[in-house]
């Protein structure tokens, strides 16, 4: 079995190789949310996604290969600062959305809380004919009609 350090090397073997094997159109289908996607890089390079992180050795290797993308323009260039430091930014707007949702499932709620207490009731009349019917039986021995 393999111990931490050679499993390390093992992987950065496996992601220089992975890497020299693509074409800028591979790296094109891999780009997710402006950067190439880790989960995709693991899983074709065969270790976990931690190992993008934890391996230093690997982490600095994609961020040179990301640069590098960026320069070529595959990747989408790295925007740290907002483009216009005046204009706000966007806030997503679902507060009317949510409202309409929480109303509609208070009013289900409601009615279906109402439906409950009008069955409890008539369960608990049922209940209390049926426990006149047993005490009548147990002192008689007979089903009163």
């Amino acid at each position: 079995m393999a111990n931490g350090q050679q499993l390390a090397k093992k992987n950065v073997i496996a992601f220089t190789a992975w890497l020299e094997s693509k074409t800028d159109d591979d790296f094109r289908q891999l780009v997710s949310r402006g950067v190439l996607s880790r989960k995709e890089i693991a899983i074709e390079c065969g270790f976990s996604k931690s190992a993008l992180d934890q391996n230093p050795e690997i982490k600095a290797a994609l961020a040179k290969a990301e640069l590098d993308l960026r320069r070529r323009g595959i990747l989408p260039r790295a925007t740290d600062e907002v483009a216009d430091p005046v204009s706000k930014p966007l806030v997503r707007e679902t507060s009317g959305q949510k409202d309409r949702h929480d109303a509609e499932r208070l009013r289900r709620l409601e009615n279906e809380n109402a439906s409950l207490r009008g069955e409890n009731g008539e369960l608990k009349r049922q209940l209390a004919r049926h426990a006149i019917i047993r005490e009548a039986l147990a002192l008689t021995g007979r089903v009163p009609r």
